[in-house]
């Protein structure tokens, strides 16, 4: 997975257009990190086609908005197909994977409790 570094301080106080903040690499998961707390992080992702995330659980729920394109996400072994503008928060400790059956780009959110 290639990622880009905190680049929060660059957005500071500045209209973003969400979805050109990442791009798609052949072959590729591309994250870009724009808010790293100890409290969560926001972070841009951008699958290329036929990538994705093998199955893991993480500690905290986690909040996916699907940018650009349709990802194909399973939780707890149901599967749904999530597109552009529509979001699915996967619970904490649940084992959840993500596939691109096409390139996708998400925003993820996850808090910390």
């Amino acid at each position: 997975m290639n990622s880009t570094e905190d680049s929060s301080q660059e957005l500071h106080s500045k209209p973003a257009a969400m979805a050109e903040l990442v791009q798609y690499q052949e072959g590729s998961v591309v994250s870009r990190t724009l808010i790293k707390k100890d409290t969560g992080t926001v972070t841009l992702f951008a699958f290329a086609q036929d990538q994705g995330l093998s199955e893991h659980t993480a500690p905290y729920d986690a909040l996916v908005y699907v940018l650009d394109g349709t990802a194909s996400i399973d939780i707890d072994g149901s599967s749904h197909r999530v597109s552009a503008g529509e979001t699915i928060i996967m619970p904490a400790d649940v084992p959840h994977a993500l596939q691109a059956p096409r390139p996708f780009k998400m925003l993820l959110v996850m808090i910390r409790s």
